[in-house]
């Protein structure tokens, strides 16, 4: 019950890690070859204000979606809905609606091709990331486009289930890897299941077959012969598998925080972590006063770690929205959770590890708490969509042991009881059993062959979807670009100007992005304890 979006610091438009996902076959080509590539939806009408009807599918304008989080850009925003199949391999289609947000470029004369947006995840709301898009100046030059993925918090049926983010939140006080939590964990995802399908929703209709046909309706539905592909963390796996199934409408794609469908699952996430960990360990080792300060920071961790799964350290601590104090069990397995998503905030993770080393888990601790009982870690993901990915897209082709097996490759020290349950996707082969999806085609787990232009961005510091991930997409990509941002985090585009700069000429210039920006980064100013 773990997502690979980006944490949410600073920013409310970010998220802690949080899920898993599902299948069926049928992809629904739609395409309208003949029409003008310019962001107009009729004779000189701006993007999103003309209904249209194409194949299956029909877009409707209309109010702006409803949001968790006030969105200020929704006030100049173009807004309506697509209504799509749920599942295009059943005869009697049974409607779907997803709700759509277009922000106008900030030109008056902006480029004819706009850039569609595809969320983190899996399951987090393409809506809600609009802040992180603007603050990124996306729309400097072209209209963006941003659609609820099926199950979103603002599509028609919502697939949240917030009785597991509660869950999660509650974890933080048991044991990770004992039985009885595997228990209750796969329990909270059976009630999930229930209220998914008490909903009317098929659960094997969420997965990225049907998402990447959504995304080709849309395109048609709002007349745009051909547009740009930006996605984020999950949201690359579904471009990739995009970019294979309905080729012809995309000019350019950028992916940043890489997970290819080839890899996807519990060995990648322990091979990220490993990546994401050495990245800011190297770093301190480099800045004397953190290396002087903090000596062997990777040994101590990794030392921390198995002690910890040992014997596990219980404190309490105070949570602002939180009425009550809050019971945390510091083991193993949650302080690789913490530094998975401390990579985002990196000058603290020295005195926070010595801090533990010295006996003192508060720090640890309240950001783990912090994060888990935030009100924007409840009912935010559609974890009917989590699930159907990682269901029928992940496990039928990973095994446990191969998940053992990447663990043991990453992390030759930590103690066998932790290895089954990667970073952020506990116990996912037992939720699996108890989501009962078929598999997905075998082929969704090919790599991407194409020559569509492609930018892959990674984080130096990325511990989610590992920073070399970006080269293993590029190798079958023959027009791509691999950039790696050294010092930051996953999902580069939210925190890095450099590369938000990048970003943006390689959408002008798809084959020639610009990346003298990346000679003048420096690491962080790591903070030194007294």
């Amino acid at each position: 019950m773990t997502s690979l979006s980006p944490p949410r610091h600073r920013r409310a438009v970010r998220r802690l890690p949080v899920a898993l996902a599902g299948a069926t076959a049928g992809a629904l080509v739609v395409g309208l070859a003949a029409m003008p590539a310019r962001a107009e939806s009729g004779a000189g009408a701006p993007l999103g204000t003309v209904a249209r009807t194409t194949g299956g599918a029909h877009f409707e304008p209309g109010p702006c979606p409803r949001t968790a989080d006030p969105i200020p850009d929704l006030a100049r925003a173009h807004c309506g809905t697509l209504t799509v199949p749920e599942n295009r391999s059943h005869r009697r289609w049974r409607q779907i609606t997803l709700a759509v947000a277009i922000i106008p470029a900030v030109t008056s004369r902006p480029a004819p091709d706009p850039i569609v947006w595809l969320a983190g995840g899996p399951g987090d709301d393409a809506v809600s990331e609009i802040p992180m898009a603007v603050a990124g100046g996306l729309n400097r030059d072209r209209d963006v486009i941003f659609m609820s993925q099926r199950g979103t918090y603002s599509a028609d049926p919502e697939l949240t289930c917030p009785n597991i983010d509660e869950f999660n939140a509650r974890a933080l006080g048991l044991v990770s890897n004992a039985p009885s939590t595997g228990r209750l964990h796969v329990q909270a995802t059976r009630e999930c299941r229930d209220s998914v399908v008490a909903k009317g929703a098929d659960p094997g209709a969420y997965n990225d077959i049907e998402s990447a046909a959504d995304y080709d309706a849309l395109r048609s539905a709002l007349g745009i012969r051909k547009w740009n592909v930006f996605g984020i963390s999950y949201g690359t796996h579904l471009a990739l598998n995009y970019m294979r199934l309905h080729p012809n409408g995309i000019r350019s794609v950028g992916i940043d925080g890489v997970l290819p469908p080839s890899l996807a699952g519990g060995a990648v996430t322990w091979k990220a972590a490993r990546e994401g960990f050495d990245g800011l360990f190297k770093a301190c080792e480099l800045q004397p006063a953190c290396n002087t300060r903090y000596p062997n920071l990777k040994a101590t961790f990794l030392r921390l770690v198995s002690e910890l799964e040992a014997r596990p350290l219980t404190t309490t601590v105070t949570v602002p929205v939180h009425p009550e104090p809050v019971k945390v069990v510091l083991d193993g397995s949650n302080l690789v959770t913490w530094l998975t998503s401390a990579t985002h905030v990196a000058a603290g993770v020295p005195r926070s590890i010595d801090e533990l080393a010295h006996g003192n888990p508060q720090r640890i601790a309240e950001q783990l708490a912090g994060g888990k009982y935030s009100p924007q870690a409840i009912g935010r993901v559609a974890h009917g969509l989590v699930y159907g990915i990682f269901c029928s897209q992940w496990t039928p082709y990973e095994s446990q042991a191969d998940i053992i097996r990447g663990g043991r490759r990453a992390f030759p020290t930590f103690p066998r009881s932790m290895l089954a349950n990667a970073p952020q996707l506990a116990w996912l082969h037992d939720d699996c059993r108890a989501w009962d999806v078929p598999p997905a085609p075998p082929w969704i787990r090919d790599v991407t062959r194409s020559d569509i232009p492609t930018l892959a961005l990674s984080g130096g510091f990325d511990a989610q979807t590992a920073p070399s991930n970006g080269a293993y997409v590029a190798r079958t990509l023959s027009r791509s670009t691999a950039v790696t941002v050294p010092y930051v985090a996953h999902v580069v585009f939210a925190d890095s100007a450099c590369a938000q700069t990048i970003t943006r000429s390689f959408f002008d210039k798809p084959t020639a992005p610009d990346t003298r920006c990346l000679a003048g980064l420096q690491p962080p100013a790591f903070e030194i304890a007294p």
